[in-house]
């Protein structure tokens, strides 16, 4: 397929600038993949399409606040986002830098509180690498100074309430750049009521990366290679999701990352199994889904890798179909905006 076959047309103003202002008053929509029926309504309503047995699968990766702003020795302004350290080395990292000329090698770049920088050169690719320096805890300085990676598409500086509302409430491991933003919308309430229906909850980590900044730059959906995400399934969670296949209960992914790393890994074996891994898993219609039987999403960008897994998990006329009704009801999209489940 081309990647033009998922392109539609949404205006400006369906881009949620800011979150509902409590995580349950977002919109949520309802794809039933065996009917091709559509139907709206608000997140509460969710645990009335849940039933005993169900198996909801969370990822708790932890946002951390990875862009440091400051400045260059010689006064200009630099940015320096925070994306993977470097195996072996304490504080030394690979970073999006922006700032009116690049730092060269050997540059000092100097961050709010005691947070200094100093610029190695460059990795294999193409990130520059900075080791970092301050008194005291490191990743304490960076979660005290830090600033909120809000997408691109959210055009506004990020403010207080980003420091919560851009974290999902079960949020307990840190490495991402990037909210798994499907679970934005989960509260502690909404996990009770499901617990007392009878619907088991799991959880699993997958660090979402820049490739989730990344457009797509090739016309054929052949030639696009996804960037390479590190993820951990504990045991108990391969266990209840194993147990739930065998005994014939529905799996329910929250988001595309839990989704992306439940299929990533039985589609290297048999089952499911704990352990750590890394995918680059790239899902496009005609894939085969050996886990997951049901999943909640947000509403994603044209032409986006999500958009084209959504498409290959609920029918790509159902998906278009639902996409230019969501813009007809004025949902509202990306990250902060509404919500929908496929089942």
């Amino acid at each position: 397929m081309r990647l033009d076959d998922f392109s539609f047309i949404l205006p400006d103003e369906l881009i949620a600038q800011y979150p509902a202002p409590q995580r349950e008053d977002a919109r949520l929509m309802v794809l039933d993949r065996a009917t091709a029926q559509i139907t709206t309504g608000f997140v509460p309503d969710l645990s009335s399409y849940f039933r005993r047995g169900d198996l909801l699968v969370v990822n708790d990766t932890r946002v951390r606040p990875a862009r440091l702003l400051g400045h260059k020795e010689s006064g200009g302004q630099v940015e320096a986002f925070l994306l993977q350290r470097q195996p072996g080395k304490q504080e030394l990292w690979s970073c999006l830098t922006r700032a009116s000329k690049s730092p060269r090698p050997g540059s000092r770049l100097f961050f709010p509180g005691t947070l200094s920088g100093t610029v190695q050169g460059v990795d294999a690719q193409g990130l520059t690498l900075i080791e970092f320096a301050c008194d005291g805890d490191f990743i304490a300085a960076v979660e005290q100074f830090g600033h909120v990676p809000l997408p691109p598409y959210i055009r506004r500086a990020d403010e207080a309430l980003d420091r919560e509302r851009y974290q999902t409430v079960y949020a307990a491991t840190p490495g991402a750049v990037a909210a798994p933003t499907a679970g934005l919308h989960f509260t502690p309430a909404l996990f009770e009521r499901l617990r007392a229906l009878g619907v088991e909850i799991a959880t699993l980590t997958l660090h979402v990366g820049i490739g989730t900044f990344t457009p797509v730059r090739v016309r054929t959906l052949a030639e696009h290679r996804m960037h390479s995400e590190s993820f951990h399934i504990p045991i108990e969670t391969a266990e209840a999701v194993n147990r739930a296949k065998a005994e014939g209960r529905r799996v329910i992914a929250v988001g595309t990352t839990t989704t992306r790393t439940l299929e990533a890994v039985a589609a290297r074996q048999q089952g499911i199994c704990a352990g750590a891994g890394e995918t680059d898993i790239f899902i496009t219609p005609g894939a085969r889904f050996r886990v997951v039987d049901g999943l909640i999403t947000n509403f994603h960008l044209p032409e986006s890798t999500l958009l084209v897994l959504v498409s290959a998990f609920a029918g790509h006329a159902l998906t278009m179909s639902a996409y230019r009704q969501a813009v007809a009801e004025r949902f509202r999209f990306f990250s902060y905006g509404d919500c929908m489940l496929i089942l």
